[in-house]
């Protein structure tokens, strides 16, 4: 009788177990099998990972876990139902231009001592208004929401307001009173809300969609890209449709600007919705230092011998326009804020609790 040589098996027979056990947690809160591909990627699973667990990719792999973890009802439920905001929120979006355009009007129709008031009263009232409707529907906070970014972007918009007026004054030796403010930018950034509360609704649905049918995370990656990019554009329109409307009732404004600094705001508040908030404080905090210091250097500039300080910023506005400054700044961050959201937002994981 001929005596076979015994091969030892390394590794357990079943490699999806140990995977399982791991993740366990994941599973059992998860309440359908995309929920825990984009955990498995959070976590550093890619397709090429799940090929040794004998799975052509991540999809694959997650739909053997939910079929064998076993999970209670009551713990999916509660989930499910945040995949589905009230519809409330599309009433809430349109509340911050409504507040502004009283406020607006409000100073518009006062003067002196009152007209300041009206003009307090009336930041603080969109302030609040602001911060009631991105609590809710598709725009509200993700984790790791900083502080600091709601200061940076309060900055921002309030030099949409009053910092062009500002520049120009200082230019010409001033101020020497109330510089000239901006409602058209205030009015149509405040009504831009509603689109862009619709448009990131809209990208987190169809980014869902889009996970459920595709079959891998480079699939996805390659269908959730162009999405953004046409949701981007999509928004572009919105805004710009409310600034318009906006100039014709109050005139003129810095068009260009506007623009720029409302895609800066919305990819900012996106990418926080969706837990990336790091990079969005980062940017937002290097447009208002930009803006600031551009302020800054013209008064400096006033001072003996440092009269060269204020000549780049000068010399760009007598070239572009005082808007100029605002436009590059913010133009320059939005387009940096895209990349990031390119790159980021084309993750399953990114769209695991939408």
């Amino acid at each position: 009788m001929t005596d076979f040589p015994t091969t030892t098996r390394r590794g357990p027979a079943d490699p999806v177990k140990a995977l399982m056990h791991r993740h366990r947690e994941l599973c059992e809160r998860a309440v359908d099998p995309l929920e825990i591909a984009a955990g498995l990627e959070a976590h550093g699973v890619t397709d090429r990972t799940a090929a040794r667990f004998r799975h052509r990719d991540v999809f694959s792999l997650a739909e053997e876990l939910y079929a064998r973890v076993p999970r209670s009802a009551e713990i999916a439920l509660p989930a499910r139902e945040l995949t589905h905001p009230a519809a409330g929120w599309a009433l809430w979006s349109l509340l911050p231009g409504v507040v502004c355009l009283l406020a607006v009007t409000g100073v518009q129709l006062t003067t002196g001592g009152i007209r300041l008031a009206a003009g307090a009263l009336g930041a603080a009232a969109f302030a609040v208004a602001l911060t009631l409707t991105l609590r809710r529907g598709p725009l509200r906070a993700g984790p790791g929401a900083r502080p600091v970014a709601r200061l940076c972007a309060g900055w921002l918009m309030a030099y949409a307001v009053g910092g062009d007026g500002l520049l120009s004054d200082a230019l010409r030796g001033g101020p020497d009173g109330l510089w000239a403010l901006d409602p058209a930018a205030a009015t149509g950034l405040a009504f831009s809300v509603a689109p862009a509360m619709w448009c990131a609704h809209l990208f987190s649905v169809q980014a869902r969609k889009k996970l459920a049918s595709s079959r891998g995370l480079a699939d996805f990656s390659g269908r959730s890209r162009p999405l953004l990019l046409a949701t981007v554009a999509l928004f572009v329109g919105g805004l710009s449709a409310c600034l318009a409307v906006a100039q014709l009732a109050h005139g003129s404004g810095a068009f260009a600007a506007s623009v720029a600094l409302g895609v800066l705001l919305w990819l900012a508040r996106l990418l926080a919705a969706h837990g990336f908030s790091a990079a969005a404080t980062k940017v937002l905090a290097a447009a208002a230092a930009a803006e600031l210091l551009a302020l800054a250097t013209v008064f400096a500039g006033r001072l003996p011998g440092l009269t060269l300080l204020g000549r780049p910023v000068d010399a760009a506005v007598q070239i572009w326009g005082a808007g100029a400054v605002p436009a590059a700044v913010c133009g320059a961050a939005a387009l940096a804020l895209l990349a990031r959201a390119a790159a980021v937002l084309a993750r399953a994981s990114a769209h695991c609790d939408q």
